[in-house]
């Protein structure tokens, strides 16, 4: 073939293959799902959990000391071993706590008959929810497990483990709804006190996982998918380590 001819039909294909990559890769960097050395950042186990990092360093969940609904002091001490799930809620609030609260009772209900299975549940309203109206909310719900813990204690201490501990954001806001804003998200804690997720397509740890869709919603009115089901199956690849 013709030297010419050759460099045009390379040229072609060079066109091409811009055309095709480039946006693709433009809309990576727009949604921030392209992260230098993401999978060298984010060290997977055998069973394809990831810790995640901060500073390099794999984030643990720091210490915390509070009284749960039973008035009975519970530490971050006393989860070591389990395979357990943090949220941040309050009993009065009207909108996504319900939803919440029946997503963790079907993983509670599922896990029944594991031993090594909990969840951390932390008051942002700890000024009204009292050991004793925690204990009317676990009742309402069928909350039973008896690692399954609905804490309250300083308001400083809460926001401060919610924002910075797990970063997680919680705070007074008077036109939310119930005064408080909070994002829904659960994390997953690991036996020895790691946090724990699942990588996205991209090889990124996907952080925290959307607490606010049921299963049977499938999805919100902004097109996010439930990550209960993909919740459950992570808790049992931790169960398994």
């Amino acid at each position: 073939m013709n030297k010419k001819y050759t460099y045009v039909w390379v040229s072609l294909i060079v066109l091409i293959f811009g055309i095709i990559t480039v946006p693709r890769i433009v809309d990576r960097l727009k949604s921030g799902t392209v992260v230098e050395n993401d999978r060298m950042n984010s060290p997977m186990t055998k069973k394809g959990l990831s810790y995640i990092l901060q500073n390099k360093k794999k984030r643990k969940v720091p210490p915390f000391q509070f009284l749960n609904q039973d008035s009975v002091l519970v530490s971050n001490r006393d989860y070591i071993g389990k395979v357990y799930v943090v949220e941040f809620f309050f009993t009065s609030c009207p909108s996504i706590c319900p939803i919440m609260t029946k997503n963790l009772v079907s993983l509670q209900d599922y896990f029944k008959n594991s031993e090594d299975f909990g969840v951390a549940s932390f008051s942002i309203t700890p000024q009204y929810d009292t050991p004793k109206v925690l204990r009317a909310y676990a009742d309402k719900y069928g909350i039973n497990d008896e690692d399954w813990n609905l804490m309250t204690g300083d308001k400083d201490a809460i926001y401060n483990l919610a924002n910075s501990g797990f970063n997680i954001f919680a705070a007074e806001m008077p036109d939310a709804p119930g005064g408080f804003e909070h994002s829904g998200l659960f994390a997953l804690v690991d036996r020895q006190g790691y946090l724990r997720s699942r990588l996205d397509k991209f090889g990124n740890p996907i952080v925290y996982y959307r607490g606010a869709i049921s299963e049977e919603m499938g999805e919100n009115s902004q097109g996010e998918k439930e990550e209960i089901s993909v919740l459950r199956e992570d808790i049992l690849k931790l169960l398994e380590e």
